[in-house]
C-alpha cells in the first residue's frame, strides 16, 4: 500500500472548516496479520493484554505550568552579544532510526536512509550490520556523510543492518554515546538504536549499578541492553519485552541480533516508527516515510504503540508488548520535526502544516501586502496562510545552507551576526510593505526579535508574526530537547508581552482548540504536554544544564555543545514544584 494522506480537503464552509477526516479502518488494538507474512504470536481480537502485570498505569501531572527546571540559563536580551544559533532557539528531536532486513546492500541502503533522516540529528551517526553471525559496527561524530565513505561501507557487509542519527538529550555529545550500541551477552550479541527518552533512566541505572552492572556511556539507551542481558526470558525477543516493560517514557527502537531484526514502540507511541518493504522483499523500519521513499521501499504501516515486530527468515511476526492506554503521539512531529514529504502517524506532514497556516489566516487575519516564511520549517504554513488570506507568498528571507557549526566572529561587534549568517532579507520584497511572517514556533524569543529587526531594517512598514503552533510553556521529557520552563518565553510572558519583546506590530499563535479540531476524533491521541504542562507520563527526573556532564574524551567541543544532564528529583521536590506551578 503506498503512503497517502488521510487528510480530507479543507472545506471552505460548514461547521468544521478545518476537520481532518480519519481513516475509518483504524488499526486494531491487537494486531491483525493482514500485512504480515506469518500470524502474530499473540492474537487477542478484543484488546491487547499484557505479557506480564508489571506495567503500571501512568500518573498524569495536571497543572497550568510545568515542573520548573532547576537551573535557568540564557540571556534574554535581544541586543546581547551572545550569538544564538538556530539550534539554540528551536526544540531539537533526539534522533532517527533505521532497520533493514533481507537486502544484500543493507549497509548502503541504511546509509541512504540515514541521509533522509539527517534533520533528526546531526551530532553523530552509526551503522551496525551482521555478517557470518558477527555484528560489526561503525560510528562517528558528525553528519552521515562525515562518518561514512565507500571504504567504510565496504567494511559492513551483510543483508541486515540498523542505523542511527543522533542528537543527544540524555548523555553528553561524545563518541562513546553515538549509537547504535552493540553488546555481547551469554547467548550472543545484540545491537540497538533508540529514538526517544526514558523518564526513569536514572532510577533504572542506579538499580542496575547496585546489582553490579558497569556502564560505558551516559546514554539512557545502554540501560536497555543491561536489562536484556539480565533477563531470564526465552526466546530472545521475550528478553526485549521483559526489558521494555520496565521502561517509562518514549522509545521507538530497532534491535539487531545474529538472525533477527526487532522493532518496538512504547505503549503511548510518542515517537514515530514505520514499516515498509522493498521490491525484493526486504523489510525496512524507519522513523519517517521520507527514508523509505529514498531507498524505494513501499510504506505498509506504522509500528503500533506497544507492539513488537520480529523479522527473521520465517517472515514478520507481531506481538503485543503490553496494553497501551490512549496513544499520545508527539504533535511537534507535525509542527516542526518531520520532513514535509513524510507521512507521520498516518497523516501527511505537509497537509498538517498547510492547514495550520489556513487556521491562522482565518482566526488571526491582518491587512497585509505580502506573506513570507522563516525558512525552512515555516514555509508550508506560510503557503497555507497566503492562500487562505488571498495574499501573495514571496521569499522575503533567504536561508544560507552553507553555514557550518562554528564560525569566526568579527572582532568588532556586529548586531545579530548569527542570524544574519543564516537569514538574508530581500529588500525588494519587504520595502514599504505590510509583512506577515510565519514561523513554526517561538521558544526563547531571541531569534524572533532579531528576525523582526532585520525585516524592519530592510524597509518593511509593518511586521506581523504568525506562529503555526500554540505557545510552548513546558519542557518535553519524551525525546525532545527543550529549555527549562524559565527559558521558555511563553511560560513567562503573555502574548502581548512577547509581542513587545520581539518588536512586531501584531502577534498570534495557533489556538490549541483549533488545532485539536483539525484532527477531529484523532485529537485525543496526540501529546500536547509542551503546550499544557499535562504529562501523560509523569517526569520524575528533571533536566538541568550542568558543565559536569561534559567529559572530554579527546574530541573537539565547545561549552555550547554541553548536553542537558539529568538529576534525580525526590518526590517531595516534584510535589513542591507541581504545587508552586498550580
Amino acid at each position: 500500500m503506498a503512503a497517502s494522506s488521510n487528510f480530507s480537503s479543507i472545506s471552505r464552509s460548514g461547521e468544521k472548516p478545518y476537520s481532518l477526516s480519519v481513516n475509518p479502518s483504524k488499526a486494531p488494538v491487537c494486531f491483525s496479520p493482514k500485512t504480515l507474512q506469518k500470524p502474530s504470536f499473540v492474537h487477542r481480537p478484543s484488546s491487547c493484554q499484557p505479557l506480564s502485570q508489571a506495567h503500571k498505569p501512568a500518573v498524569v501531572l495536571s497543572s497550568k505550568n510545568p515542573i520548573a527546571g532547576v537551573v535557568s540559563a540564557g540571556n534574554a536580551d535581544p541586543d546581547s552579544g551572545f550569538v544564538l544559533s538556530d539550534h539554540d532557539e528551536k526544540p531539537r528531536e533526539e534522533c532517527g532510526v533505521v532497520g533493514i532486513y533481507g537486502d544484500p546492500e543493507a549497509s548502503r541502503l541504511c546509509y541512504l536512509a540515514l541521509h533522509a533522516l539527517q534533520h533528526r540529528g546531526q551530532e553523530g551517526a552509526g551503522i551496525v550490520t551482521v555478517n557470518n553471525n558477527v555484528l560489526q559496527s561503525i560510528t562517528g561524530v558528525g553528519l552521515v556523510s562525515d562518518v561514512f565513505n565507500q571504504s567504510k561501507l565496504e567494511q559492513l557487509p551483510g543483508d541486515s543492518a540498523i542505523g542511527h542519527v543522533r542528537y543527544s538529550t540524555a548523555g553528553s555529545s561524545m563518541l562513546k554515546n553515538v549509537q547504535p550500541f552493540v553488546a555481547g551477552y551469554r547467548f550472543g550479541s545484540v545491537g540497538v538504536a533508540h529514538n526517544g527518552n526514558l523518564v526513569n533512566y536514572r532510577a533504572l541505572r542506579a538499580k542496575l549499578e547496585d546489582s553490579g552492572s558497569i556502564f560505558n556511556t551516559s546514554s539512557d539507551t545502554e540501560v536497555v541492553l543491561h536489562l536484556i542481558a539480565i533477563s531470564k526470558a526465552r526466546p530472545f525477543f521475550l528478553r526485549i519485552v521483559d526489558a521494555c516493560e520496565q521502561l517509562q517514557g518514549a522509545y521507538s527502537m530497532v534491535f539487531l541480533t545474529e538472525d533477527k531484526l526487532v522493532a518496538v514502540r512504547d505503549p503511548y507511541g510518542f515517537r514515530p516508527l514505520v514499516m515498509g518493504r522493498r521490491s525484493n522483499g526486504a523489510v525496512v523500519f524507519a522513523s519517517e516515510t521520507c527514508a523509505l521513499d529514498l531507498i524505494e521501499a513501499t510504506y505498509e504501516r506504522e509500528v503500533y504503540p506497544g507492539e513488537v515486530l520480529v523479522v527473521d527468515k520465517d517472515g514478520v511476526q507481531s506481538l503485543c508488548l503490553m496494553p497501551h492506554p490512549e496513544p499520545k503521539k508527539c504533535i511537534f512531529e507535525h509542527i516542526y520535526f518531520s520532513m514535509p514529504n513524510s507521512v507521520v502517524f498516518g497523516k501527511s506532514v505537509y497537509e498538517s502544516r498547510r492547514a495550520f497556516g489556513e487556521i491562522l489566516a482565518t482566526e488571526a487575519p491582518v491587512d497585509c501586502d505580502v506573506v513570507i516564511a522563516v525558512p525552512d520549517s515555516g514555509v508550508v504554513a506560510a503557503l497555507g496562510f497566503a492562500a487562505k488570506a488571498g495574499v501573495a507568498f514571496q521569499q522575503g528571507l533567504i536561508r544560507s545552507h552553507y553555514v557550518g557549526r562554528t564560525f569566526i566572529e568579527p572582532s568588532q561587534k556586529i548586531r545579530d551576526f548569527g542570524v544574519k549568517l543564516k537569514l538574508s532579507p530581500v529588500r525588494a520584497v519587504l520595502e514599504g510593505k505590510r509583512v506577515v511572517v510565519v514561523d513554526d514556533s517561538i521558544v526563547r524569543g531571541t531569534t524572533s526579535s532579531k528576525i523582526v529587526r532585520l525585516i524592519k531594517e530592510s524597509g518593511a512598514k509593518e511586521v506581523h508574526m504568525r506562529i503555526a503552533s500554540p505557545p510552548i510553556i513546558a519542557s518535553c521529557y519524551y525525546g525532545v530537547d527543550t529549555p527549562s520552563p524559565e527559558e521558555l518565553i511563553s511560560n513567562r510572558m503573555s502574548v502581548e508581552e512577547i509581542r513587545e519583546f520581539i518588536g512586531c506590530d501584531s502577534l498570534a499563535f495557533l489556538p490549541i482548540n483549533s488545532m485539536k479540531k483539525l484532527y477531529d476524533e484523532e485529537a485525543p491521541n496526540y501529546c500536547y504536554a509542551c503546550f499544557t504542562g499535562n504529562y501523560p507520563v509523569l517526569p520524575t527526573e528533571l533536566k538541568v544544564k550542568r558543565v559536569g556532564d561534559f567529559v572530554d574524551d579527546g574530541l573537539n567541543g565547545s561549552i555550547e555543545s554541553i548536553d542537558g544532564g539529568w538529576v534525580q528529583a525526590s518526590r517531595n521536590q516534584v510535589a513542591q514544584k507541581v504545587a508552586s506551578s498550580s
